[in-house]
């Protein structure tokens, strides 16, 4: 699992490639955790690499949406894959994250 995250003026854009499963987590979790509290920026995060997510990625993307929110924040997920976004649509989380 690639995790990449890069400081544009107004926003973050995170990349993530591979497989964000159990196995993944902890360390994408170490790389993302900054993005728990955004000063106010927006994260936009591109999923076109992202090959699978298991449901503790989607709990490291939940807390960076309740983090983003809390500081006025949007969170948008773009590019996910026909997969990835049937996890989103069978969980509900389609419904609370921005999705283009």
């Amino acid at each position: 699992m690639k995790t990449n995250i890069e400081q544009l003026e107004d926003k973050y854009l995170v990349t993530l490639e591979g497989e964000l499963d159990t196995a993944a987590a902890a360390e994408a979790e170490k790389t993302l955790q900054p993005l728990y509290t955004t000063g106010g920026k927006d994260v936009v995060i591109d999923c076109e690499g992202l090959e699978y997510i298991a449901s503790s990625g989607l709990r490291i993307l939940i807390s960076i949406l309740k983090g983003a929110k809390a500081g006025g924040s949007k969170v948008v997920l773009k590019n996910m894959n026909d997969d990835i976004k049937s996890v989103f649509k069978l969980t509900g989380f389609i419904n609370i994250f921005e999705v283009e």
